[in-house]
């Protein structure tokens, strides 16, 4: 699977198609989900959390004990160009190899691989971890399903925290959800392709992106005491030094922007206590998708600008603090602007680093 690929006609013999009406294509809905999503045999298709809000009331079945949770998805949200307009056929694509995509990532990062090397793309939950810190015992489940719908990358949800007195076992389950919707990517096709080998590499790229945020939740979620991976490690590296003395005007530019983009939602007073650690939150938030993003890109290449990494994720960031006002809606959108310029200088001054 290198660099190198086959030129030639393209086929798709062995694949089955169908035709799919216009009413048919996927959607994505901008409401929350109801349903619950853990579920331990068959993880619910929750799509449409990629637009969720910040906060969640407390009825909303994914208000968990660990924290609030954010999803995380996959950067280039959209291709640049499509070889094979979407909608006009259906194509059976469930013909990659586990196999294939666990060596591949075992080849970038082993403590990723550890990660995902019990564990099927069913949906269903695999005990990937367990240790025992005094009287109780620490396992942590992973869930991983491939699903071919909507416009969604990839989603890490962190981890649901379950408590079990009477065993005195505290159990965190992650689910991951991948959808390697960019087969058509021209940059893509280029560098792969045979389908089946383009397929196969999205889906590690995306999983490498998602397990990724998976270790750094878990690492937050770890009591002291435990032996920490070494990409938490790196990502608190990171973290300490987008906040220190040597990015103060990017730094101190982004932070300002999310304040203010705070104050303009209705939900979050000037005067509120939640103001500080959500704004906290939204930059850690901004910080760890970089580093995510950079990983993933030096492992598997196709990188993308700080431009557009920042023009994704500030639309996320805003989408997360919930709507603002409506006579309020033209500055909100200067400080949208402000706000992507500034953190583009971040993470231009982090590549420098």
């Amino acid at each position: 699977m290198g660099n190198g690929f086959k030129r030639g006609r393209f086929a798709v013999q062995g694949i089955r198609t169908k035709k799919v009406l216009p009413k048919e294509k996927n959607s994505l809905p901008l409401h929350r989900v109801k349903d619950k999503l853990f579920l331990a045999s068959s993880p619910a298709s929750p799509v449409d959390l990629y637009f969720s809000p910040f906060t969640y009331p407390v009825s909303n079945p994914f208000t968990y004990p660990v924290s609030n949770p954010f999803t995380y998805p996959v950067s280039n949200p959209a291709p640049d160009c499509s070889f094979l307009s979407p909608g006009l056929f259906y194509l059976d694509l469930n013909i990659y190899r586990e196999t294939v995509i666990k060596t591949l990532i075992k080849k970038q990062n082993e403590e990723l691989y550890r990660l995902i090397e019990r564990v099927k793309f069913d949906g269903k939950y695999y005990r990937v971890k367990c240790a025992r810190l005094g009287e109780w015992k620490y396992c942590w489940d992973l869930a991983v399903r491939v699903q071919f719908v909507g416009m969604m990358p990839g989603l890490a949800f962190e981890p649901k925290k379950i408590i079990s007195k009477e065993d005195k076992k505290i159990i965190y389950r992650s689910l991951v959800l991948i959808n390697p919707y960019e087969l058509w990517e021209r940059k893509l096709v280029e560098k792969l392709w045979n389908l089946r080998d383009r397929i196969e590499f999205l889906i590690a790229k995306i999983l490498f992106h998602e397990c990724i945020h998976i270790l750094i939740f878990l690492g937050k979620t770890l009591p002291s005491g435990f032996e920490q991976t070494s990409i938490f490690l790196e990502f608190k590296e990171l973290l300490k030094f987008a906040n220190s003395k040597q990015l103060c005007p990017e730094c101190c530019g982004v932070q300002s922007h999310l304040r203010n983009l705070v104050d303009l939602c209705p939900e979050f007073s000037k005067q509120s206590e939640e103001k500080p650690d959500l704004v906290t939150e939204l930059y850690e938030f901004l910080i760890h998708e970089k580093y995510s993003i950079k990983k993933t890109d030096l492992a598997f290449g196709l990188p993308c600008s700080n431009r557009k990494i920042s023009q994704n994720y500030v639309k996320l960031a805003a989408l997360k603090m919930g709507l603002c006002m409506e006579f309020n809606k033209k500055i909100w959108k200067k400080e949208i602007n402000r706000l992507q310029m500034d953190l583009e200088k971040l993470y231009d001054r982090i590549d420098d680093n």
